[in-house]
């Protein structure tokens, strides 16, 4: 009942079907199916709702749903589907990835039914049998259905095309943003640790210390040994270096007020 010509997905879905025991009850949905006996079949949220014709004037009504997939898990398959460019552009394209039953199972999941006791379906008809002839008929218009849409399969699970499309592209989206470049830190010049090229504040008051208030002042005569021959050593040299304290201060003072005053 199937050919090698269906899609990979449709073949699955018979190939379930198929195995179903009783082969008679199958045998005769089938022919129902290929007869005209559905008169009409939609979803209604996530079920398939159907009126099928039977032996009586009225037709039956029959249903058939699989458990749906909480919001919670469709956003990490989503999420998993959007990492994966081959996966988005074949869906995009309506066509359903060979192996995207893995994106499911690694969260636990199973998007195509493992057997037919995980499809639930209701029928009006007296057969106590479950799928009776008017939901296998049903079974079957479902492979055609997966045949033009692939998308059929992902609204039993509580998806529609749009929705899943939809979302699929804003993930996508979302993960090629470019990432901001984040300059990286300025490498520290040890050479130049002391360095201080700003400018001084302008509101600083220079004022240069009296020679009495210096380290020179404080320590007051040089604490050299006494040497006859240099009676005037210590002196000179206390005398140098005040001299020497006080051109460098000079020169400070003078460079802060031009710097100062180019500002």
């Amino acid at each position: 009942m199937n050919t090698a010509s269906d899609p990979w997905w449709v073949q699955q879905w018979l190939d379930l079907i198929n195995a179903y025991r009783f082969k008679k009850r199958l045998e005769r949905g089938w022919r129902y199916a290929r007869e005209g006996h559905v008169l009409s079949i939609c979803f209604q949220g996530q079920k398939v709702e159907a009126k099928v014709q039977g032996t009586e004037a009225k037709p039956y009504r029959a249903s058939l749903w699989l458990d749906p997939i909480s919001e919670e898990d469709w956003g990490y398959v989503i999420s998993a589907l959007a990492t994966e460019a081959r996966w988005s552009a074949l869906l995009l394209a309506g066509e359903m990835p060979a192996d995207i039953e893995t994106v499911f199972a690694r969260n636990g999941l199973r998007l195509f039914p493992f057997s037919l006791s995980d499809v639930h379906s209701r029928c009006s008809c007296p057969d106590k049998a479950n799928p009776c002839k008017h939901v296998s008929a049903i079974y079957y218009l479902l492979g055609d259905r997966f045949s033009e849409d692939p998308f059929v399969l992902f609204q039993l699970r509580g998806r529609q095309r749009q929705q899943l499309l939809e979302e699929l592209r804003s993930r996508r989206q979302a993960s090629l943003q470019p990432t901001p470049e984040v300059s990286a830190a300025p490498v520290p010049q040890l050479q130049q640790f002391w360095d201080y090229a700003d400018p001084l504040d302008p509101e600083l008051v220079i004022i240069t210390p009296s020679l009495g208030d210096t380290v020179l002042g404080q320590l007051g005569s040089l604490p050299l040994a006494s040497d006859p021959r240099l009676e005037t050593s210590a002196a000179q040299l206390l005398v140098q270096l005040r001299q020497l304290y006080e051109d460098v201060a000079q020169s400070v003072f003078l460079e802060s007020m031009a710097s100062a005053g180019d500002r």
